[in-house]
C-alpha cells in the first residue's frame, strides 16, 4: 500500500509543477507585445501575442506623407511584421510546456500537425445560374406559394 501512496503523491508532485509551469506560460504570453515602426517613425503599431491590434499611433503629419491606400498597406505591413515577431516570442514562451515532437507555432496558431491541405478552406460551390431563378416568379399572385 505504502507503494501506491508513493506513486500517488508523485504524480500529484508532477501535476503541480505542471500546472505552475503552464501558469508562469500564461502569465507571460498576456505580457508578450510586438511594435513596428514605419521608417520615417510617423507610424506605429503594436499588437499582443495572438496578434491583435493593441495599439496604433500616428503622427499629427502622417496623413500629409502618405495617401490614404499608402497608409492601409503601411499600417498592415507593420501589424503583419509584429505579429510574426510576437508568435516567435510566444512559441519559445510555450516550447517549455508543450511535447518535444510538438511544433509551438502551429500549436498557437491552431493547426498543430495538420497539413496545409488540410487546414486550407474547402472550395464553396458556385451557383448554378439555372437553379432557383425567381425573378420573373409573382409571389402575390393568388394560389402561389414559394420554393419549399
Amino acid at each position: 500500500m505504502t507503494d501506491h501512496r508513493a506513486q500517488v503523491d508523485e504524480l500529484l508532485a508532477d501535476y503541480a509543477r505542471s500546472r505552475e509551469l503552464l501558469a508562469t506560460a500564461h502569465q507571460r504570453l498576456a505580457a508578450i507585445t510586438a511594435t513596428e515602426r514605419s521608417a520615417d517613425g510617423a507610424i506605429a503599431v503594436t499588437v499582443g501575442s495572438r496578434g491583435t491590434l493593441t495599439g496604433l499611433t500616428l503622427s499629427d503629419d502622417v496623413f500629409h506623407a502618405h495617401r490614404p491606400s499608402e497608409l492601409a498597406n503601411e499600417i498592415l505591413r507593420l501589424a503583419s511584421s509584429a505579429s510574426q515577431r510576437a508568435l516567435a516570442e510566444a512559441a519559445d514562451v510555450l516550447a517549455p510546456t508543450l511535447p518535444a515532437d510538438v511544433d509551438p507555432k502551429a500549436t498557437l496558431l491552431g493547426t498543430a500537425d495538420l497539413t496545409p491541405d488540410e487546414v486550407a478552406p474547402e472550395p464553396t460551390p458556385r451557383d448554378d445560374p439555372e437553379d432557383d431563378d425567381f425573378a420573373a416568379t409573382n409571389w402575390l399572385a393568388e394560389g402561389r406559394r414559394g420554393p419549399s
